[in-house]
């Protein structure tokens, strides 16, 4: 052995009671466990001191958006800070593969929000399996900071086979829908995503995401949707992809499962009660969220799916015509646009944490309200002219949950953690920074929601299980060494709505493949992250 962590507090991820133990590392994986008492203790060169640490396997994050951020940033210790070892990419139907010259262009511009326009990045690769070979030879052959798992996006798939219509497709374009879907599947993916509150994936109709899903499943993949509303609605939305997925024979995992807005104040109940019904009949489903009330997103996104057709370019064209304008105005201040989840767009809970264009950065960190109050202009004049100005490129923080909420989802039987964060902006959502130690100090130690042994399970071995990775998410013999040891009484997010890159405490070291990647609280210069591939198991 070339480590052993002894005395720690081991919090196996099993959800079981933690126990004392020795734990000996080799070759990258969990060589012995010795429980204290129980016969000799291991040896090797470095012995790590852990009394008064706990040890738990390496966190999962199950709704990341570091897609470009892993390739341009050798640091990462926004994630890896927290303790995470693993991030799930390709979120919410919109990424970087797979794509032709055409749709890379469309969808850098789509996500400039999200990650940037990538004109810092050297986009390599046009297949789901060249951006995995691409980020385990990133920075010179020595990988990344985190492992990443990838789904494939059905928005950008819809976009490569049928551009930014909003019609049904063609057999023949739902053939090459599923072809891609194939393909990425059979190259390493770990399953499909959708962005159903997003262009152009959102124009996708239930019997054309269902055959996408039965391509999926018979991968032993799952499915994985920003489904059709967060707001009115929320419900329907939510059985229509435990229908839609059970049809399929497609295992499910909703993303950032949340009940927002005024509408569904007081309603997680009846989301869990939904969920309930369906695992008791059969069906397979997980889900993530994470541990913060404000959304974030894109402004853009907030626009009517009309408003969408066509690409970017489209969608700007439509800003800059005063009668179009007009009617997606309407649309979000009156109707309730699809974009703002059928609820009517409240401007004072919409707030600016970045812009791409510095000539506009004024807005960050103000409401749309209060920039347009310091303007003497209504909202939707200051609104119209930011998403022009900077090219749809803002992305927005809302402010529409309920914390009661929140807590109750958290605990339930399939729950896993997903920070959902996005990097970009000068004033991102703490969530990017602090979703994990969140969990552990906020939610366990101070508010006693979930015992410390029941939230690492929610960040470990269950997502590893929906992951179907067989030997990652616990502390056990045999299993690779990404861990992570965190002091139970002062964890913490550092991060804040005012802070929101602050790094947490409580958390000296992490491991990933055995090697540290954070070593007393200081990120090392390891690259020990690989592109974690689902070996493709055929049904049948």
């Amino acid at each position: 052995m070339h480590l052993v962590i002894r005395d720690a507090r081991v919090i196996d991820g099993t959800g079981g009671a933690s126990f004392r133990a020795d734990v000996g590392i080799r070759d990258g994986r969990i060589a012995e466990i010795r429980k204290e008492g129980t016969g000799p203790r291991p040896t090797a060169p470095r012995v790590l001191d852990a009394d008064g640490l706990a040890l738990a396997p390496g966190f999962i994050d199950m709704h990341a958006h570091s897609d470009l951020a892993l390739l341009r940033d050798p640091d990462h210790s926004a994630k890896a800070a927290q303790g995470v070892t693993l991030e799930v990419l390709g979120q919410d139907g919109l990424s970087y593969a797979p794509v032709d010259d055409d749709t890379l262009a469309a969808v850098r511009k789509a996500i400039t929000g999200w990650n940037g326009d990538g004109s810092d990045i050297d986009f390599d690769w046009r297949s789901v399996g060249e951006y995995l070979d691409r980020l385990d030879r990133n920075f010179g052959g020595q990988g990344i900071a985190v492992n990443a798992a990838y789904l494939i996006p059905q928005g950008t798939v819809r976009m490569y086979a049928m551009g930014w219509d909003d019609r049904p497709a063609t057999d023949a374009e739902l053939t090459r829908m599923k072809q891609l879907v194939a393909e990425g599947m059979a190259q390493g993916a770990v399953g499909m995503s959708s962005g159903l509150t997003y262009t152009p994936g959102m124009y996708a109709n239930d019997s054309e995401l269902a055959e996408l899903c039965r391509v999926v499943a018979q991968y032993d993949g799952y499915y994985c949707p920003h489904h059709r509303s967060y707001g009115a609605g929320a419900l329907q939305a939510y059985e229509e992809m435990v229908n839609l997925t059970r049809e399929a024979g497609c295992a499910l995992h909703l993303a950032h499962a949340t009940m927002n807005f005024g509408v569904n104040k007081g309603k997680a109940p009846d989301l869990l009660a939904l969920l309930d019904d369906a695992l008791d009949g059969g069906a397979d489903i997980s889900l993530d969220t994470y541990p913060y009330t404000p959304g974030c997103t894109t402004l853009v996104a907030m626009l009517p799916s009309w408003a969408g057709e066509g690409g970017p370019d489209a969608v700007l064209a439509r800003l800059r015509d005063d009668a179009t304008a007009e009617r997606i105005r309407h649309h979000l201040e009156v109707v309730g646009s699809d974009g703002c989840h059928g609820v009517p767009i409240e401007w004072d809970t919409i707030e600016i944490s970045g812009v791409s264009d510095p000539a506009v950065a004024g807005h960050v960190g103000r409401t749309i309200q209060q920039s347009a109050d310091e303007r003497g202009e209504a909202p939707w004049t200051t609104a119209r002219r930011l998403l022009i100005e900077d090219r749809l490129g803002s992305t927005i923080l809302q402010h529409v949950g309920h914390e009661e909420n929140v807590r109750q989802i958290m605990r339930h039987r399939v729950h896993t953690g997903g920070s959902d964060g996005i990097l970009q902006g000068d004033k991102p959502h703490p969530r990017a920074y602090g979703t994990f130690p969140q969990y552990l100090g906020r939610y366990a130690r101070e508010l006693g929601i979930l015992s410390l042994e029941e939230t690492v399970a929610h960040l470990t071995s269950r997502p590893a299980a929906r992951l179907r990775l067989p030997d990652r998410g616990l502390v056990r013999e045999g299993y690779r060494a990404d861990l992570v040891l965190f002091d139970p009484g002062t964890v913490a997010a550092g991060s804040t709505f005012e802070e929101p890159r602050t790094l947490p405490v409580g958390i000296p070291h992490v491991l990933i493949d055995g090697r540290f990647v954070v070593e007393d609280g200081v990120r090392t210069d390891v690259l020990a992250g690989r592109a974690v591939r689902r070996t493709p198991r055929l049904a049948g």
